[in-house]
């Protein structure tokens, strides 16, 4: 079942998945996920594509019932998906972006005022936008439009914010400047689970979840950036391993 908004084990944390086991009919897609995180972590999802990844989120927020196991969050989660798939190059403004995050707590007959317009302001304000805010999101470069949508997700008041591979396609520093966000995020209470393939990135966080269609590992990446857990999670794909101290690669 998909326990949303039931109390969770203490306040700091965030999401309980117990035994997740989902799928569309067929095969599972995602077996026996089960993990906790608690406010102020930053949490990569390593796992090739189709491996669950976008399954597991999809159930996280309630999307997707799964088929056995429980979910139980602690506050709202949002989940950001890549800003180049086909529907979100829509000619709103960044403004209108962020807008969105707060239109599923309005009646279905009123549209934003200036409450929400200052909210949305200050959400763009805080993510460093303030002053694209009346740039269309189209005219936006890839990292902006990821913190349109981070700002969305501030708007909505989400504490857990899902990203499905934010750092696909951004240069240097954009990816930089994405990641200081973050970061900034995970300090401030929000937990963060950021679906990637990159190894070495995910070896900074705090925690590292590896599924192929079902739960591989979960943990600190120390402990679980190992070849045995990387070869089960993806097979025979050739993964290097980040330094692990010595100057060499694993």
């Amino acid at each position: 079942m998909h326990d949303r908004g039931d109390p969770v084990s203490d306040a700091a944390t965030l999401l309980e998945c117990r035994g997740v086991t989902a799928g569309y009919g067929g095969p599972p897609a995602i077996e026996d996920a089960d993990f906790t995180v608690r406010a102020g972590q930053r949490i990569g999802v390593l796992g090739p594509n189709g491996g669950g990844k976008s399954t597991l989120f999809r159930v996280i927020t309630g999307e997707l019932r799964p088929s056995a196991g429980t979910v139980r969050l602690g506050g709202r989660g949002a989940v950001l998906p890549q800003t180049e798939r086909p529907g979100l190059d829509y000619p709103g403004s960044a403004l209108h972006g962020a807008l969105m995050g707060g239109i599923g707590r309005l009646p279905w007959w009123r549209r934003p005022g200036r409450a929400e317009r200052r909210t949305a302001q200050a959400a763009l304000e805080t993510v460093g936008l303030g002053d694209r805010a009346g740039r269309t999101f189209g005219e936006l470069s890839g990292g902006q439009r990821q913190r349109v949508l981070i700002a969305r997700a501030l708007v909505q008041d989400a504490r857990l914010v899902l990203l499905d591979e934010p750092f696909a396609g951004l240069d240097a520093p954009s990816a930089d400047l994405l990641m200081r966000l973050l970061d900034d995020l995970a300090a401030s209470g929000h937990a963060i689970l950021i679906s990637t393939h990159d190894v070495e990135q995910v070896a900074a966080w705090d925690l590292v979840l590896c599924v192929n269609r079902r739960q591989i590992a979960f943990g600190p990446p120390a402990a679980t950036l190992t070849v045995p857990v990387l070869e089960a999670t993806y097979g025979n794909a050739i993964v290097t391993l980040p330094d692990d101290g010595t100057g060499t690669h694993r």
